[in-house]
């Protein structure tokens, strides 16, 4: 299958989500600044979602870079793991007119984990497809941090202590979620930034 053309699919739909969730902000119906600061919550979790879809996009390209060839199993999952993303601005929008509530929070939590488990799924895929297995592509994909966490007990660990937050104070269940992200950002690969075919 041609690499580029599933690429090129990917991000006009990553592009799609983004403009649905921007679109969602209210434009205000008076110039007093009380009429902007009404859409906080929602500023504050389209914040977290955008910084999700980059973090994800960015792996997401490293990884797709890597690979030699896309097969049939390796298209269908990252559609899936598309769809998953796709869920993520009507867990924003609901958070962002309930921030102080546990279900919307608990509803992004199992959008995130759902995005989780397909990413998971995707990049094992690809690095053990027979054009990967056991070469320096599974290597560096293997070597990621997203894949080690999520292919580790950490993993469901992490879901559980934020689902036990968010039942506790439902405004840290996407404030850690922010602080998993950035941390999942910052530490990419040594060549993340290197890989340009």
């Amino acid at each position: 299958m041609n690499k580029g053309r599933v690429e090129a699919y990917t991000d006009a739909v990553v592009a799609i989500i983004l403009t649905i969730m921007v679109l969602e902000f209210k434009t205000p119906d008076n110039a007093q600044w009380e009429e902007i600061t009404r859409q906080l919550p929602y500023f504050f979790a389209y914040i977290v979602s955008f910084i999700f879809i980059g973090v994800a996009w960015y792996n997401h390209h490293y990884m797709f870079t890597l690979a030699k060839r896309i097969t049939k199993k390796i298209y269908w999952i990252n559609n899936l793991w598309l769809f998953s993303m796709s869920l993520l601005p009507i867990a924003t929008g609901w958070i962002g007119k309930f921030p102080l509530y546990a279900n919307p929070e608990y509803f992004y939590l199992l959008i995130f984990t759902f995005w989780s488990l397909t990413y998971r799924w995707l990049s094992n895929a690809i690095s053990k497809s027979p054009d990967h297995v056991n070469s320096t592509v599974s290597q560096k994909i293997e070597q990621m941090l997203p894949f080690r966490f999520l292919n580790s007990w950490f993993f469901p660990l992490s879901v559980i202590i934020i689902a036990a937050c968010i039942y506790l104070i439902p405004l840290l269940g996407i404030t850690i979620t922010l602080i998993e992200l950035i941390i999942l950002g910052v530490s990419t690969t040594n060549d993340s930034d290197q890989i340009t075919k």
